[in-house]
């Protein structure tokens, strides 16, 4: 792990911003609705960073962002020091090569009308990522590596379990040699008994593959099992960053203690006396002013009302966005 932290950033985002314009109403007006705001992260080589919250804190956003599906409106991301959101044609294509994402639903990624074959080769010849009279023991060879049999080349995902769609999304994100992969949600809609087998599989491809990956799920126990590190997103920011042990056995913010108490399985149970999340998340169109968990956090004082906190390092590499830090130690 120490190794992997003090290597050079491969993924470096600052102050990203992406806002959405609303329908307009029979006034015709319409407003800007803010998914991240301000988002500040980095993702080191063979890294595995993991990116939660509750559903609407702009989690899905960011990984468009980070590869280009959604333009943000401000802020930066830097791919090996490359400014990706100034990429344009072949060196956005190219940008495009080195960051893959895999999605959700298995059952929308995938072009029903392609063969296993033909999805996977149609980004191996766009990325040129094998010699054309290597292309059949290419796929074989990835299809070996996600454990399919070789069969399932020459079939069509109408025809397949979600979780064999799931792997088959893996391999062609990673046919085109990516470094890095964004995995937004992608057992979310999967049974339990094949979580655990994509889970396994995306670790080994990790491992023989030497990816940097940012997982994204909802799923706290997911994310204790395959991240290094963890990020915390409530309403499109940042409020705690750190290690991923040290998030699940000393979390600072007190959203993410209500978060770990409400599925108390990755914890040691020393969060069982910590309230639930109270009331609902703000709505989007009205966030309250300073701190914009003020309005379901017992610890509020005037102080998060009147500014909104910044991330600030603490101790053991865990950084915290909270007045009150009633958590930190020695507080």
């Amino acid at each position: 792990m120490t190794e992997r932290m003090e290597s050079e950033p491969i993924l470096e985002v600052a102050d990203l911003r992406k806002s959405y314009r609303t329908a307009g109403s029979a006034s015709g007006s319409q407003k800007l609705v803010p998914a991240l705001d301000g988002v500040s992260l980095v993702l080191h080589q063979s890294e595995s960073l993991g990116i939660v919250g509750e559903s609407g804190c702009g989690k899905s956003t960011l990984a468009r962002c980070l590869v280009m599906l959604e333009h943000p409106d401000a802020g930066s991301v830097r791919y090996r020091g490359t400014e990706v959101t100034q990429a344009r044609g072949a060196d956005l294509r190219t940008v495009r090569g080195r960051i893959q994402m895999v999605f959700q639903d298995p059952f929308s990624s995938l072009n029903p009308r392609m063969t296993v074959r033909d999805a996977i080769l149609e980004a191996v010849r766009v990325h040129r990522s094998a010699e054309p009279g290597e292309e059949d023991a290419f796929v074989s060879e990835l299809l070996a590596m996600i454990g399919v049999p070789e069969a399932v080349a020459a079939k069509r995902p109408g025809r397949m379990s979600g979780g064999q769609r799931q792997r088959i999304s893996l391999a062609r994100a990673v046919a085109v040699r990516p470094e890095v992969l964004v995995a937004d949600e992608i057992v979310s809609a999967l049974d339990v008994s094949i979580q655990a087998q994509i889970l396994n599989l995306l670790s080994d491809m990790r491992r023989r593959l030497g990816l940097s990956i940012v997982f994204i799920s909802h799923d706290l126990a997911v994310v204790a099992q395959t991240t290094d590190r963890i990020a915390v997103m409530y309403l499109g920011r940042i409020v705690e960053e750190g290690p991923t042990a040290r998030i699940f056995g000393n979390p600072r913010h007190p959203y993410t203690r209500a978060l770990l108490a409400s599925h108390p399985e990755p914890n040691d149970g020393g969060l069982s006396d910590v309230p639930p999340l109270v009331g609902e998340i703000p709505s989007i169109f009205d966030l309250p002013t300073g701190c914009r968990f003020r309005t379901r956090c017992a610890f509020a004082t005037d102080e998060c009302a009147g500014s909104e906190p910044v991330l600030g390092e603490t101790r053991n590499g865990q950084s915290v966005a909270c007045h009150v830090r009633p958590f930190d130690p020695g507080s």
